[in-house]
């Protein structure tokens, strides 16, 4: 007579109980792969963002460079008759000049250089900032600082975050007459 847990099949038995899965066991695979799949989607999702943040601050930083090389490109030559100074001939906005800390300062506005369509571009800002230095505090050894701050906005989770690159160089004079 067979037991209550085997089935006759003719030649042997088979355990009824290797016949499939449990409900908890399809359950606990199913919770498996949705965890798996749900790590996966958020890191594909979170390297889709931190790349789009990289395009945006390479962007920046190119723009920074920009108007840090025009600044460069001016001709400063203080040892001449009449002095010139076209480092501060910059197209800024609101330009600024403190003559007790020999300060030039201003702003002026960019479209970020990164792909947009119709109306959806990004607008940072430069701070720009050229400043006269006097080298171990010798009035005839002079250099220009010039500093280029890019403020750019970052749309992160609803937020909208700022970021800033900045970039720096000192000038020293042309001194053409030499």
């Amino acid at each position: 007579m067979p037991r209550a847990d085997r089935r006759w099949l003719g030649k042997g038995t088979v355990s009824v109980r290797a016949a499939g899965f449990t409900l908890i066991e399809v359950v606990i695979s199913t919770a498996i792969v949705a965890v798996v799949f749900g790590g996966v989607i958020t890191s594909y999702v979170q390297s889709g963002m931190r790349v789009q943040w990289s395009g945006y601050s390479l962007a920046a930083q190119s723009l920074a460079t920009a108007v840090l090389e025009q600044a460069k490109s001016g001709v400063w030559d203080p040892a001449q008759a009449v002095p010139i100074n076209n480092l501060t001939n910059l197209n800024l906005r609101s330009p600024s000049y403190n003559s007790s800390t020999k300060t030039y300062t201003g702003y002026s506005t960019a479209i970020l250089d990164v792909p947009y369509s119709s109306t959806n571009f990004t607008v940072a800002t430069n701070f720009v900032t050229v400043q006269l230095i006097y080298v171990s505090g010798v009035t005839n050894v002079q250099m220009q600082f010039v500093r280029v701050d890019t403020v750019w906005p970052f749309q992160l989770r609803q937020a909208n975050l700022f970021f800033t690159n900045t970039v720096c160089t000192m000038v020293a004079p042309d001194n053409r007459s030499m």
